[in-house]
This record gives C-alpha cells, sequence and structure tokens, in this order.
C-alpha cells in the first residue's frame, strides 16, 4: 500500500506542475519536494508517471515551472554531496532526483532554444562554495554544478563505496575531503585492493551513471557534421581538470569492466535464479568509457586536416593532451601486468557468447559486445603499448576469434551492419602490424560453434573461410565492406606459411565471380577487387612459395580463370553484350525468391517484429581510411607518397592493387559510393555508370598477372608430365610435388611488400560517432531514456 501511495503522490504532483500556468516560486519547498522527498518511486515509475507528451507541455507553456524543476533537482545533488548522504532518506532523495533528470534531461535536448539552459548561471551555485565572496560573479553553470555533484556522490561512503571509517566512529566522512583514489570501485589497473560487493553500492553506482550518460547525449540531437569548434561541453567538463575524480572514475569505469566474469564459479543456470547487478553497472560503466574516450567531439574536420598534413607528427596522446584527462590516462597505461589485466578482461568477455556446455543456455551469455569492440578499438587506436602487447603474443587470437563469431553470426542481419563495420574496423586495424600476420599461422584447434566448412588448418584459414562467406552470402548492404575485407588478406598474405586447400579455393573462387566480365563492366569500382586479390596471390607465391602447395594447386586446376583475365576483351561490343548479360540475369533473378549464394549458405535473414535499427553514415573508401606502407630492406615501414604509389607497383612484378587502379581520371564518370552495388544487382549501376573500351583499357594493362603467368608457363607442363608419365590420379602425388618443388630464379624480381595501415579521417569519426550512439540508444531500452525524442544524429527505423 505504501508504494501505491507514494506513486499516487507523485504522480499528482506532476498533474500539478503540468496544470500550474503561473510560475511556482523557487522557495516554495513544499510543493518542490513532493518530486523527492516524499516518495520512493523506481526509475521505471519515474517514466511510465511522467509522461513524455507532459514534459513538452511544461516546456512549451511552463518554461519557468520546468527551469525551476531542473534547477532545484540539481540543488538537492549538490546538497546530498555536501553531506555525504548520512540518511536512508537523504539517498532516497538523491535517488528520486537522479531518476527525474535522465527523465527530463533528453527532452531538454531536443529543443534547441532549451539545449544552452544547463551552461547558464543560476543564483546560489557558487564555483567556491566554502569562500565569503560574491558567488553571482563566479557562478558555476547549472551542468558544471551537476556534473561535480554526480562525480562526488559516485565516491560518496555507504552510498557508492565501502565507508573506511574506524568502528566507533560516528562522524560523517567529508566527501570532498575524502581521497577517493582510495575508494576505487576494483582492483586492477593502479589499484591493488578488490572492495568487497555490494549490490545496493553497484545499483546506485548505475543509476548515476545512467544520468551521466543522459547528460553526454547532447550529442545525438545534433546532426552528423555539425561545426568543427562545437566539441560535446558535458564530456569537455566531465574530462578535465576541473573533475577531481577523473582518475579515479576513469580507473573505477575501466576495472569493473575488465574485472567482471559473468560465469564465475556459479552452477549452471545460477544467471536464472540470482540477479546480477553487476552486469548493469558493467553495461553503464563501458558506454561511458567510450563515449568520453570520443575526443574528437565535434571536431573530426579538424582531425582530417591534421592527417593530411605531413609536418603533424604528434602522437594522437600528445595532439589532444590534458584537454581530454581519459584519453590521456589511457594513453598512458604501460605496466605489462596493467596491459594484460586488460587484455584478458576484454578477451574473456568478447568470448563470453561463445561458451559452449553439455547443458543448453546453462550459462550467462552478456549482450554488450559491440560497446567492448568499440571501447578495444579505441584501446588500440589510443595506446600503441597496448597494440603492440596485443600482438606481441598469441592472446590476439582470443580477440580474433569473437569478432569472427560476430561477423559469420551477423552477416545475414540487415539490423546489424553496425555490427559487421565495427569487427572488420578492428581486424583492418590490427592488420596493419606485421605480427598480427604472423599470429595467424598458429593451428586453429578452438571449435566455435560456426556455419563454416570443415577444415583443418590456421587462423588465417579461418579468416579467409569466413569472409568468403561474407562476400558470397551475406546482405546488399555489406559491399561497401569488400574493399576492407580484401585489404586485410592482402595485409596478412605475405605472412601467411601455409593455406588449407579449403582456403586456396575459396580465394580462387572469389577470383573466379569478380573477374566475369558482367561484374567487372557493370560498376566502375569492381575491378579494384581482382587487384586486392591478383595482389595476394603475388604475396603468397613470391614470399611464401614453399609452405602454400595448396595454394599452387589451386591456382593451376583454376588456370582457365587467370588466362581468361589476361585475354579480358576490351572492344566496345563486347561490353555492350556483357551488360545485355548482366541486365538479362538480373530480371531472371527478379522472378525468383532464391539469391544466387554459396552452397550450405543462408540468405538475408527478416528481422524480428518490430525491432528498431539505426541509420549509419556511409562508410569511408579504403583509399581515405588507410594509408600504403611500404616495408623496406632493414624491415621498417615507410610511407608511400600518394602521387608515388603508381611508381612503385609498376617497378614491382606485381604491381600494387590501389595504386595502379586507383581513381584514374577515364575510370569512371560518377561517384564511387552511387556506382557501387551487390552482385546480385549490379545492373542499377550498370545504367547510370557507361563502361568504355578506353576505361578498360586503362586498367586492364596495369592487372599484375607476370607473377602468376610465370608461374603457370614453369609449372603446369611439369605437373601435365608427372601425370602422363606416372598415370596419377590422385592430387595427394601432385601435392608432393609441389611441396617440394622450387622457382628460385624463375619468378619476377620480388615486389615491394605494401601494407595498408589504417588511417583516422573525418569520415570514420563520423562515423564511428553515429554507430556508438546508435548502439547505446538500442541498448538503453529500459527504461527508454531517448525513445521518441526528436534525435537527429541517425534515424530510427522500424523493421
Amino acid at each position: 500500500m505504501g508504494n501505491t501511495d507514494s506513486k499516487l503522490h507523485f504522480r499528482k504532483a506532476v498533474i500539478q506542475l503540468t496544470t500550474k500556468t503561473q510560475p511556482v516560486e523557487a522557495t516554495d519547498d513544499s510543493f518542490w519536494d513532493q518530486f523527492w522527498a516524499e516518495t520512493s518511486t523506481s526509475v521505471h515509475d519515474v517514466f511510465a508517471l511522467v509522461p513524455a507528451a507532459e514534459i513538452r507541455a511544461v516546456r512549451e507553456e511552463s518554461p519557468s515551472n520546468l527551469a525551476t524543476l531542473c534547477y532545484k533537482a540539481v540543488e538537492r545533488l549538490v546538497q546530498g554531496a555536501d553531506s555525504g548522504c548520512p540518511s536512508d532518506k537523504e539517498r532516497q532523495v538523491v535517488l528520486n532526483c537522479t531518476r527525474l533528470l535522465t527523465r527530463i534531461l533528453p527532452h531538454i535536448f531536443e529543443d534547441a532554444d532549451w539545449r544552452g539552459f544547463f551552461w547558464s548561471t543560476v543564483p546560489g551555485a557558487g564555483r567556491a562554495r566554502h569562500l565569503d565572496e560574491d558567488e553571482d560573479a563566479e557562478a558555476r553553470p547549472l551542468a558544471e554544478s551537476l556534473l561535480l555533484a554526480v562525480t562526488d556522490l559516485l565516491f560518496c561512503p555507504d552510498f557508492t563505496v565501502q565507508s573506511d571509517k574506524r568502528s566507533g566512529q560516528d562522524t560523517v566522512e567529508d566527501v570532498h575531503s575524502i581521497d577517493s583514489c582510495e575508494y576505487i570501485w576494483e582492483s586492477g589497473v593502479g589499484f591493488a585492493q578488490s572492495p568487497p560487493l555490494n549490490y545496493v553500492y553497484d545499483l546506485n553506482r548505475t543509476e548515476l551513471l545512467k544520468l551521466l550518460l543522459t547528460c553526454f547525449s547532447e550529442a545525438i540531437y545534433l546532426p552528423p557534421f555539425t561545426d568543427a569548434k562545437n566539441l560535446n561541453p558535458w564530456v569537455s567538463f566531465f574530462c578535465s581538470m576541473e573533475n577531481r575524480h577523473a582518475l579515479p572514475l576513469f580507473t573505477s569505469l575501466l576495472n569493473v569492466v575488465c574485472a567482471y566474469d559473468p560465469v564465475g564459479y556459479g552452477f549452471p543456470y545460477n544467471h536464472l535464479l540470482f540477479s546480477d547487478h553487476r552486469e548493469q553497472l558493467v553495461e553503464q560503466a563501458v558506454q561511458i568509457l567510450i563515449v568520453t574516450l570520443e575526443h574528437e567531439g565535434g571536431s573530426a574536420a579538424g582531425t582530417a586536416v591534421q592527417v593530411l598534413d605531413a609536418t603533424a607528427a604528434v602522437s594522437t596522446a600528445e595532439s589532444v593532451g590534458p584537454d581530454n584527462l581519459f584519453v590521456n590516462y589511457l594513453s598512458r597505461i604501460h605496466r605489462e601486468e596493467d596491459l594484460s589485466f586488460i587484455l584478458k578482461g576484454l578477451a574473456r568477455l568478447l568470448n563470453n557468447p561463445l561458451l559452449q556446455t553439455y547443458l543448453p543456455r546453462s550459462t550467462k551469455k552478456i549482450q554488450f559486445h559491440q560497446e567492448l569492440l568499440i571501447l578495444f578499438w579505441k584501446f588500440c587506436d589510443f595506446n600503441k603499448k597496448f597494440l603492440f602487447f596485443v600482438l606481441k603474443s598469441s592472446d590476439v587470437l582470443d580477440v580474433l576469434v569473437p569478432v569472427l563469431f560476430y561477423l559469420n553470426d551477423a552477416r545475414a542481419d540487415q539490423s546489424r551492419v553496425g555490427l559487421m563495420h565495427i569487427g572488420v574496423f578492428v581486424l583492418l586495424l590490427l592488420s596493419g602490424e606485421r605480427n598480427f600476420g604472423v599470429r595467424l599461422n598458429k593451428a586453429y584447434t578452438l571449435r566455435v560453434p560456426m556455419d563454416i566448412p570443415v577444415f583443418s588448418g590456421n587462423h588465417a584459414d579461418l579468416l579467409i573461410v569466413i569472409f568468403h562467406k561474407i562476400i558470397t552470402s551475406g546482405h546488399q548492404r555489406l559491399q561497401p565492406l569488400f574493399d576492407c575485407l580484401l585489404t586485410v588478406i592482402v595485409n596478412i598474405s605475405p605472412y601467411l606459411k601455409s593455406l588449407s586447400m579449403v582456403a586456396a579455393n575459396k580465394l580462387l573462387h572469389l577470383l573466379e565471380a569478380f573477374s566475369t566480365p558482367w561484374f567487372l563492366f557493370s560498376s566502375p569500382q569492381n575491378h579494384h577487387l581482382v587487384f586486392f586479390l591478383l595482389e595476394v596471390f603475388n604475396n603468397l607465391i613470391q614470399y611464401q612459395f614453399d609452405g602454400n602447395y595448396n595454394l599452387v594447386y589451386a591456382v593451376i586446376r583454376k588456370r582457365n580463370v587467370f588466362h581468361h583475365l589476361a585475354n579480358l576483351p576490351s572492344d566496345g561490343t563486347s561490353i555492350q553484350k556483357a551488360l545485355q548479360k548482366t541486365r538479362k540475369s538480373k530480371m531472371s533473378r527478379s522472378s525468383s525468391t532464391e539469391n544466387e549464394s554459396m552452397p550450405g549458405s543462408r540468405p538475408a535473414e527478416p528481422a524480428e517484429p518490430g525491432k528498431l535499427k539505426t541509420s549509419l553514415e556511409a562508410t569511408p573508401g579504403i583509399d581515405t581510411i588507410t594509408e600504403k606502407t611500404q616495408v623496406s630492406e632493414n624491415g621498417l615501414l615507410v610511407v608511400v607518397p600518394h602521387s608515388a604509389a603508381v611508381d612503385v607497383g609498376a617497378v614491382g612484378g606485381a604491381n600494387d592493387t590501389e595504386s595502379n587502379s586507383e581513381r584514374d581520371p577515364e575510370v569512371c564518370l560518377t561517384d564511387s559510393e552511387s556506382c557501387r552495388s551487390q552482385m546480385s544487382s549490379v545492373s542499377s549501376s550498370a545504367t547510370t555508370c557507361s563502361a568504355s573500351s578506353n576505361w578498360v583499357t586503362s586498367w586492364k594493362a596495369k592487372l599484375p598477372l607476370q607473377t602468376i603467368m610465370r608461374l603457370l608457363q614453369v609449372l603446369v607442363p611439369q605437373v601435365e608430365k608427372i601425370c602422363i608419365d606416372k598415370g596419377l590420379t590422385d592430387e595427394s602425388e601432385i601435392l608432393k610435388f609441389l611441396q617440394h618443388g622450387t622457382l628460385v630464379g624463375l619468378l619476377p624480381i620480388p615486389h615491394p611488400i605494401l601494407i595498408r595501415k589504417y588511417q583516422a579521417n573525418a569520415g570514420t569519426a563520423a562515423w564511428f560517432r553515429t554507430y556508438m550512439w546508435g548502439v547505446i540508444y538500442l541498448r538503453n531500452v529500459d527504461p527508454p531514456i531517448w525513445y521518441d525524442t526528436d534525435i537527429r544524429l541517425f534515424e530510427i527505423q522500424r523493421i
């Protein structure tokens, strides 16, 4: 009954606020206390009892009342932080104010006229609380008071952290005098003690972090490309020197995430019997981390200018300096034990959905793997010591396998396009380092539940098999990722010692599919995919010939593919015939319900009814997000200037993929994104981009076929002779011959190894911002913090 009466009182207060046309004085505490002092409502109750329509009505018809409500709620939070919340009643007031502000803030952000309200100064909120000076002259904006109060409350003894006071002491610890570094929430980076678990503290922390996340969400009510100078003021202040709890808070969030073990030592199905309050805290913590670590804020354009400036040699951490303390702290983590703790923690959580037991669904499966991938990305991007630590051992494979699992699992689900992108971007970033390719040679023995062909090989085989499945049986919106997928394979190819027969055949199948005339002529960018694959074969033959007899055998068996490519017709009549074939095949496919795909693959699956998805920015082209580096004779990487790229490829026996085919003047008549389309629907682009004989001739002459043709010229007669002389019908004997064969002195001079390293720019910054907030929006539906508000950063679609 008491809880019902509390809800009735709260609802009555809300109705009074919405019906009052005259401003209510801020000094009328008896009225304002109805919202927090006389109630005990959960966060779900607040969202149910304060409808969005009524918030907007107050905002439009009684703006002064809404302003006073926000001011009074922040004032009570400040008072709670100052007093240390010694009583249960004060703690309840703080929680009620927190929930109310979480409900109201999105509806303030959605109105451009209200967006600056929290950054205005109000009476009685001085910067120096304890100084007897004119407070109005030193008044803090309401947002700063709110953020400082929340950070104080996150280290409030007996409310969010374990009190350190000695037994027998009745005095309340002063929140402003305690050293919050002694109250870090979990052991790990920079903190050895492991405080006892307290689910009440975890719940209180979660509510406060939810309010922080709501404060930071002002960014989703702005268009994707805003003024570069408009940083997110909430994040900027929160991560500045003004926040004295910045270091312990960053450490607490990081340690809570990396120390979390969803399975623990519990018995089967324990997650169905007991509530795991730590999981809610971990989820909010990782979301706060990825938002605060987005140091570009609105300055994506400025970042791009810095990238393009060849003289800007400062590192990421140094360029942001102390402006964002969270980025600063992350970039300075260097101890081996700390790096190991972070890597093992992230790998454990990423692998959690892959766990299998004999009892179905007996172990807890987390759902925030997308946020973890973003966090892993930021660690690799901002802290090069962490990136090198990840790659110096086989531990990187503990991250690779779950990423490949997510890619394979999401390839046919159109609502998970963002997950596909972040997974591929992570692998693109890792593939820019030599050690990643070397680590992939470790045998793959772990059996993860994936619908892929059975093979016996290494982790490189696993990667190629899954990439092949994504390209051949993924849905149409994955077409912009083809360049990235093949770039990853190109980057690792010089270091792959022995591919399995399954992986070798998959590579040949891709080349066979991409080199058909109707596909090459139907889009101005499609021939780039052939260049990528030819570079893969050249790297494997030139640098890893001895162990890749399976690939050599596959090349010999499919030699007609290379001969047809070398003899590709470039006259206008042949081009038109190929395009007409495209139109006819499109018409025949449109009358069928099944799409062409590999045997055993599945078509794109329809999403669950009522499922939401958020839109994404356009995927930047591979040439804009990578920087070409050449491996010199002493093993160092040398940046290849854009203008010199063609010359570099032309000198080597096998030309550079992009450098030879990259945006020639006669290549196309339209933008690359508008001309791209999936293989099954290329005819739509064929109508907008007319292939000409000169265009085909321009890139056909640069096809890097010399090395492969020389290999076929030498080995095909030898293999045929052995087969005839010995009457062989078993391919094992041929493989044995190829395994002990050599082409030393017979192949062209090895071309320089060219690696395409990920390079940040404006496009990727905008993409990551949109994707990150889209994930956070979809993950926070209980309660639905931003649902049905006027979001402008992305579009919400029901599918």
